[in-house]
Formats: structure tokens, sequence, C-alpha cells
């Protein structure tokens, strides 16, 4: 995929002569926003989760974790 952006000519000339791979520069980027935002995520979902296991007591989780042993 393509993607495209418009930069004042001054900055592309500054990227150019400093020899910067600004494909490379976007795309890493890029990832790394994603990877930011999707752990971001995970650290919401994990939150939400810990505040519903608080409502549930302990010995429901044992019972529940010793049945899905004997299951294997």
């Amino acid at each position: 995929m393509t993607i495209s952006a418009k930069i004042p000519k001054e900055l592309k000339e500054k990227l150019h002569r400093m020899g910067v791979n600004v494909s490379r520069l976007i795309r890493n980027a890029l990832e790394e926003e994603v990877k930011r935002r999707e752990e971001a995520q995970l650290r919401e979902d994990a939150s939400e989760v810990s505040q519903i296991l608080k409502n549930v007591p302990e010995e429901e989780i044992v019972k529940l974790v010793r049945e899905t042993r004997d299951e294997r």
C-alpha cells in the first residue's frame, strides 16, 4: 500500500541531504504507533478484567482452575 503526505520542500531537501530513508522512517514510525496503541489497549483490557475478577470470590477462581486442570 502506498501512503503519501505533503511536507514542506525545505524539509524534503533536508531529509535528502541527511540521507534519511523516508519510507523506512515512516514505516517504522507507523509500526511503533500501532504497537504503542495495541499495548495501551491491552493495559486497558487487563484493567477491566482485573476489576471484574475483584468481584469473583477467590474460592470460585480456585475451583475453576482445578476443573480446567482436571479436564486435561
